[in-house]
C-alpha cells in the first residue's frame, strides 16, 4: 500500500480531515524534539493556525536520533493524529514543511538566523535543559560542556538557541521568541535564565542582550497522549487506505496555555484555541492539583485495590466517588481564582477524561517517582486547607494511600521506581503506620518536614496509612468516615 502525501490527500475517505494545502508550508516556527506529543499537540494548534495564516510551517528538528524526521521526509511531513475517545476520529495534519535530524547542523543554524523565524519551541522533556537539581544550568553536563568550547555545532537546544539568538544579534535582526513546552514549572522563566547563564560563558554582551530583548513566555500543555504502536498502525492503515509510519493518537482534550508577553510575540496561537494569559501559574497549579492530584489518587489507591488503569479505577464507583469529592470538597475551594478558568467546569471535564476506556494509561506508570510528586500534587492542597485550620480528610487519604503503596511494595520485595528508593525503602520498614510516616516526614520523603509540628495531621495520614495497609477500604471510601478522629 502506498505511503500517504500530498498527492493522496484528494483521494482520502470524506471522513477524514485533513488541511487544504497541495504542498508543505512555507517556514515561521522552528520545533527542537518533534516526538510523538508535540505532533499530537502543539502541530494540531498550528495546522489549524496555518489555514488562515500560511506564514508558520514549522521546521521539526532532532538533536539525537533521524528516525522520526526520516519518516516525516518519506510522507512530506504529512501523518495522523487518530483520537481516541467516545467518538474517535482521524486528522491528517500538515503543519511541518522542513525536517532536519542530527547530521543537519548547517541548515539547523541557517534557519534559526532566518527572519521568517519568529517562534522557536522545544518538547525535549526535562532532562534536555540540562538544568541542575535547583532549576539552574548545569554547566557540568556533559553537552553544556561541550557546547561551551570553541567550535562544532551544539548538542544541546540550550547550546542550539543561543547560537541562533547571537546569530541574529550579529546581523542586527529581531530574536525570536524561545517557547518551552514541556511539564516544567515555570518553564519560560527557567529557559531564559538557562539561556542567560550559558550565555555569559560566552559573551557577557550577548548574556546582556538575551537578558533585555529576548522575551521567553511561561507556557502549560495538557493532553494525554498515548505511545504509538502496531493496532493503531493498522487502525489508520484501514481508515485512509495508506500507510501511515508516523501515526500519533491521543484524547480529545488539549489545552495549551501561554503567556501573555505583549506584542510581536509571533503567530496567533490563540485564534488556532490557545490560551493566552498573564497568570500561567494559576493555570498550573490548577492542573497539578486538580489533574494530577487526581492521577496519583487513583495510582496508588487504585493498584492497592487491583487496577490497572485510569478508565479502569473510575469504573470502581466507590474510588470514582471518592476522588470527585476529594477535588470538590478538599482541592478546588483551596485553590486561588483563576481568570478565565471555570473550576468547576475544568474538574468535570478532567473526571470525564479520566473514564475514557479509549485511552489506557497505566496506573504503575502514573505512580513513579511519587516522592517527588506529591509535594506539588497533593501536599500543596493540605498546607492550603491547614492554614485556614481545616483538616482536608480526603487528602490525607489521599497521601496515606502513597503511603501504604510505599510500605506494601517495599514489604512484597518488589522495586519502588522512584530517584528515593533506596531511602524510602528504610523509610517504610518502620514497625507500624506511624513509625513509617514519622520517617517519611524526618526524610522529607513526599511528606512535608514542617507537618511534624502538625500532631493532629500526623495521626490523620498514620491512621488511614494502616487502614488502607489493611485493605480497609469500607472506611476509607465510606461517606460515613471521611471525617478524621481526634
Amino acid at each position: 500500500m502506498k505511503r500517504l502525501d500530498y498527492a493522496a490527500l484528494p483521494g482520502l475517505p470524506e471522513a477524514i480531515q485533513r488541511p487544504p494545502r497541495t504542498a508543505p508550508p512555507r517556514l515561521g516556527i522552528v520545533h527542537f524534539g518533534p516526538g510523538a506529543f508535540h505532533r499530537a499537540h502543539q502541530a494540531s494548534y498550528v495546522d489549524t493556525l496555518l489555514d488562515h495564516d500560511p506564514r508558520w510551517g514549522i521546521a521539526a528538528v532532532a538533536l539525537r536520533s533521524a528516525e522520526t524526521i526520516e519518516a516525516l521526509a518519506a510522507q512530506q511531513g504529512l501523518y495522523t493524529i487518530a483520537v481516541r475517545d467516545a467518538a474517535s476520529s482521524n486528522r491528517v495534519v500538515g503543519a511541518h514543511g522542513a525536517w532536519l535530524g542530527p547530521d543537519d547542523g548547517d541548515a539547523t543554524a541557517a534557519l534559526l538566523g532566518d527572519p521568517a523565524i519568529a517562534l522557536v519551541t522545544t518538547t525535549v522533556t526535562e532532562k534536555g535543559y540540562c538544568l541542575a537539581a535547583d532549576g539552574t544550568l548545569d554547566l557540568d553536563h556533559r553537552d553544556i560542556v561541550h557546547d561551551l568550547r570553541a567550535g562544532g555545532h551544539p548538542r544541546s537546544v540550550i547550546g542550539w538557541i543561543v547560537a541562533g539568538l547571537a546569530a541574529r544579534r550579529d546581523r542586527g535582526i529581531a530574536p525570536f521568541v524561545p517557547m518551552p513546552c514541556d511539564n516544567l514549572a515555570s518553564n519560560g522563566t527557567k529557559l531564559k535564565a538557562a539561556l542567560t547563564a550559558f550565555a555569559v560563558q560566552r559573551d557577557a554582551a550577548l548574556a546582556a542582550w538575551i537578558a533585555g530583548e529576548v522575551r521567553v513566555p511561561c507556557t502549560m500543555v495538557d493532553s494525554i497522549t498515548p505511545a504509538s504502536n502496531a493496532a493503531l498502525l493498522a487502525d489508520v492503515e484501514a481508515a485512509l487506505g495508506r500507510t501511515d509510519g508516523i501515526p500519533v493518537q491521543r484524547e480529545s482534550f488539549v489545552q495549551w496555555v501561554i503567556e501573555d508577553i505583549g506584542p510581536n510575540a509571533g503567530p496567533d496561537l490563540a485564534s488556532a484555541g490557545a490560551i493566552v494569559t498573564s497568570d500561567v501559574a494559576g493555570y498550573e497549579r490548577a492542573k497539578l492539583r486538580i489533574l494530577n492530584g487526581a492521577h496519583s489518587t487513583l495510582a496508588y489507591a487504585g493498584l492497592l485495590r487491583g487496577h490497572a488503569s485510569v478508565a479502569e479505577a473510575m469504573a470502581d464507583p466507590p474510588l470514582a466517588a471518592f476522588v470527585e469529592a476529594l477535588l470538590r470538597t478538599d482541592v478546588a475551594p483551596a485553590l486561588p481564582r483563576v481568570a478565565g478558568l471555570d473550576l468547576d467546569a475544568y474538574r468535570a471535564a478532567i473526571l470525564d477524561r479520566f473514564r475514557n476506556p479509549a485511552i489506557v494509561h497505566r496506573l504503575d506508570q502514573i505512580a513513579q517517582d511519587g516522592s517527588l510528586k506529591l509535594p506539588y500534587r497533593l501536599a500543596d492542597t493540605i498546607d492550603a486547607n491547614r492554614q485556614t485550620g481545616r483538616m482536608p480528610a480526603l487528602a490525607v487519604a489521599a497521601v496515606a494511600c502513597w503511603v501504604a503503596f510505599v510500605r506494601d511494595r517495599v514489604r512484597r520485595g518488589n522495586p519502588v521506581i522512584d530517584p528515593a528508593a533506596d531511602a524510602l525503602a528504610i523509610a517504610a520498614s518502620g514497625a507500624d503506620a506511624r513509625a513509617v510516616v514519622d520517617a517519611l516526614i524526618e526524610a522529607g520523603l513526599g511528606l512535608a518536614r514542617h507537618w511534624r509540628d502538625d500532631h493532629a495531621l500526623v495521626k490523620a495520614i498514620a491512621v488511614t496509612t494502616q487502614r488502607a495497609c489493611d485493605g480497609d477500604w469500607d472506611t476509607i471510601l465510606s461517606t460515613q468516615h471521611w471525617g478524621t478522629e481526634d
